[in-house]
């Protein structure tokens, strides 16, 4: 089966035999005696390479070569010319895009090398467009995979770091998933130590933001005065001790995020100047008459419920409703408790990557007492408390109750929530935990005399997650609600009163 197919066009029938007789062998032919009909021909088959005549009645050559590039942009043409005119070639090679010109008479074996020759480049260029697409479909796979691959490293990074599997964790997750591609604002609430930078710098890395500048300032460590100037900068002379001009970390944060840490420290005044800010998007460092956009995202943090600082006058409601348009709950590691195994083991196992040969681990007994205490500091506290512990189990790979600090330890003397010991009952970690949290619910909502909705609150649980758990422990259907007056032996610690107090 022939390869390539040609078309003739000439308008004297001997050219276009002696052409057809030359190439016939080794291709398919195609002929016509004028421009017109080979438009036709061309509009309905698929034609490799054009011989085509310079000068004809009607249409030109080279009129007739421009013509078909409406019709196939990459055909191989070539010029049959009895004359030598250097203009009218260069006309034809130039806006024809002809590959070769050949001037009568020529020999029928000229005409195959050249044929054969031209069929190769046309081949070649065939070759390397299917190449290039080739490559640029792969060059988009490939930058795909790898955008894909960065949002995975990314999530992992993020998973890694933040850890925990109980459902505060996951929503938590899933708030930095919903809002780090939009740039509002948001205002991380939590005890001291609960990880709310943490938070703050995962929403920057998942953000547009991630390859500009994430700056922290915590605004209860330092006057309201250095504050100002820390955050938008001074003008040398502009105070005492202003000895040159300084760019404020508004400015320094210019396209990335700035995480203002307890907000809910500042003062009126310093809330006016962020409330500016929040609304025009301008900087005017201590000093300066002049004023500069910057192009800055917001998230906060605090400690405090500022509603209640809103009822007391100790913080604008204005400002509050600005930088708290996405709020983030993280709860306090003494109402996650089924994560502090989990923390446990990522501390050890961080402090294990620092110190080759190391392997230490927690004893399930180690593991019951920390369970038992409630980290009034948080994830920080109980990162301190593995380090620590890990230090004190210098000796032994295995760390014990006696490695733990003596707060972690008097928890088992001086509360009376748990009266069973984990470490008498085996099983896996998990199935502690789940044991753990089954005897927690049921102890409060005997103390609460069947009130589920004061032992939602107390556990920090909506009250559908209460239900929830209490299905799954088939407690639902137990009367919690006492006859006679119950004789507690169980202290319940009032979780949601301290909360308040905090």
């Amino acid at each position: 089966m022939k390869a390539h197919t040609i078309l003739i066009v000439d308008d004297n029938r001997e050219i276009l035999e002696v052409v057809e007789a030359a190439l016939s062998q080794d291709y398919n032919i195609l002929k016509s005696q004028n421009a017109q009909d080979a438009l036709d021909i061309l509009s309905t088959q698929k034609v490799d390479l054009i011989i085509t005549d310079q000068r004809m009645p009607g249409m030109t050559g080279i009129e007739f070569l421009e013509k078909t590039v409406e019709y196939n942009p990459r055909i191989v043409k070539i010029l049959l010319t009895g004359y030598t005119d250097t203009k009218d070639l260069m006309d034809a090679i130039n806006q024809g895009r002809v590959y070769k010109y050949i001037t009568k008479p020529f020999s029928p074996q000229d005409l195959n090398l050249i044929v054969k020759r031209a069929l190769e480049h046309y081949e070649m260029e065939n070759e390397n467009k299917k190449l290039y697409q080739e490559l640029q479909k792969a060059h988009q796979n490939l930058e795909r995979d790898y955008q894909q691959l960065q949002k995975e490293i990314t999530k992992r990074e993020i998973h890694n770091q933040i850890i925990g599997t109980s459902p505060a964790i996951q929503k938590i997750f899933n708030d930095i998933e919903r809002i780090s591609t939009s740039d509002i604002t948001a205002l991380i609430i939590g005890e001291t130590g609960t990880g709310k930078e943490l938070i703050a710098r995962a929403i920057h890395k998942r953000s547009p933001r991630k390859d500009k500048k994430f700056v922290v300032q915590d605004c209860g460590s330092i006057p309201d005065s250095l504050l100002e100037s820390e955050l938008f900068g001074h003008k040398k002379g502009s105070f005492t001790g202003a000895v040159s001009d300084k760019r404020g970390l508004l400015e320094i944060a210019d396209g990335g995020t700035i995480f203002l840490d307890e907000i809910g420290e500042t003062s009126p005044a310093m809330q006016i100047r962020l409330l500016r800010f929040l609304q025009e998007g301008e900087i005017r460092p201590v000093g300066s008459e002049t004023t500069r956009k910057v192009d800055v995202r917001i998230i906060s943090a605090t400690h405090r419920n500022l509603l209640h600082a809103i009822k007391e006058d100790s913080f604008r409601s204005d400002l509050y409703y600005r930088i708290s348009t996405y709020p983030i709950s993280i709860p306090a590691l003494r109402i996650r408790r089924e994560d502090i195994p989990l923390l446990a083991a990522h501390f050890l196992s961080k402090g294990n990557r620092k110190n080759p040969g190391a392997n230490k681990r927690l004893s399930r007994e180690a593991i019951n007492l920390l369970l038992l205490y409630d980290f009034p500091g948080n994830v920080r506290e109980l990162e301190n408390e593995i380090e620590r512990a890990a230090a004190m189990a210098h000796n032994s790979d295995l760390i014990l109750p006696d490695h733990l600090s003596d707060r972690i330890r008097e928890t088992q003397y001086n509360t009376s929530e748990f009266e069973v010991p984990f470490a008498n009952k085996g099983g896996k970690l998990r199935e502690m935990v789940e044991h753990l949290e089954q005897e927690v619910i049921e102890k409060t909502i005997i103390h609460h005399k069947g009130n589920k909705t004061k032992t939602a609150a107390e556990l920090g649980l909506s009250r559908l997650g209460l239900r929830k758990k209490m299905i799954r422990y088939g407690l639902e259907d137990k009367n919690y609600r006492p006859t006679t007056p119950v004789n507690h032996t169980i202290k319940i610690k009032n979780h949601a009163r301290k909360i308040q107090n905090s």
